[in-house]
């Protein structure tokens, strides 16, 4: 198992560094981050060859209404949070199992590039919110 840096680590981090500047109750950001965390567990699959895959939109979308509906005047940091800790942990970490019957080598927490899902998700999710 690998953690990627761009994909994985700096998301992680930064995810940190907003969550002590913003102000967000912790209870908040759990809530969110779970949430979004079981949209792109129900909605990512295995996908032999590639690793996991799910809809491109749908982790942003999620992040962006979560943080819409919990935390409107700090919707923007939350949708980052949330979206990019939410792939994190819903569609890497709880694929775990899946990715290693897959039969990869190695299984790369955060994508295989800089610029992939986690990233974009992140983004995006800012964007809509």
């Amino acid at each position: 198992m690998a953690l990627n840096v761009g994909g994985g680590l700096l998301p992680v981090l930064f995810s940190i560094y907003l969550i002590s500047i913003s102000g967000l109750a912790i209870a908040t950001v759990l809530l969110a981050v779970s949430l979004v965390a079981l949209v792109c567990y129900l909605t990512s699959r295995p996908v032999p060859g590639l690793g996991i895959g799910m809809p491109m939109l749908i982790a942003p979308l999620s992040a962006a209404l979560v943080a819409l509906l919990l935390a409107p005047a700090q919707s923007a940091p939350l949708a980052y949070i949330c979206g990019t800790l939410g792939v994190l942990i819903g569609a890497d970490l709880l694929r775990l199992r899946d990715i290693r019957r897959l039969g990869a080598p190695v299984a790369a927490i955060g994508g295989a590039g800089t610029f992939d899902g986690i990233f974009m998700t992140g983004i995006i999710a800012v964007l809509l919110a």
